[in-house]
């Protein structure tokens, strides 16, 4: 059975840090690219970072780049996303995301995990 658990939102002050975890099991974590996506209220689900299987290449939105980073540790199966200098403009769902690129294609979705920026 796939599952992706992310934990680490919260409500934290404009400025503030938070580091998202998610927790991978049921699939083969180490040949999957790994993304965090949010999505804020009214606004479309948009990709924040990426990272891939070897976790040797990342990417970033360039609202978040410089503030946000991706890390994974295929030994234990998670992803993170450390987050700093937080921004009310952050404040979303955060979606982690599992995607097998190959001649069989995958894709899995967590539950999501609420971060709100706010004084």
């Amino acid at each position: 059975q796939v599952q992706l658990v992310e934990s680490g939102g919260g409500l934290v002050q404009p400025g503030g840090s938070l580091v998202l975890s998610c927790a991978a099991s049921g699939f083969t974590f180490s040949v999957y690219t790994m993304m965090w996506h949010r999505q804020a209220p009214g606004k479309e689900r948009e990709l924040v970072a990426a990272i891939t299987s070897s976790g040797g290449s990342t990417n970033y939105d360039g609202s978040v780049k410089g503030r946000f980073t991706i890390s994974r540790d295929n030994a234990k199966n998670m992803v993170y996303l450390q987050m700093n200098s937080l921004k009310p403009d952050d404040t979303a769902v955060y979606y982690c995301n599992a995607v097998l690129y190959s001649a069989t294609y995958r894709n899995y979705w967590g539950q999501g995990t609420q971060v709100t920026v706010s004084s």
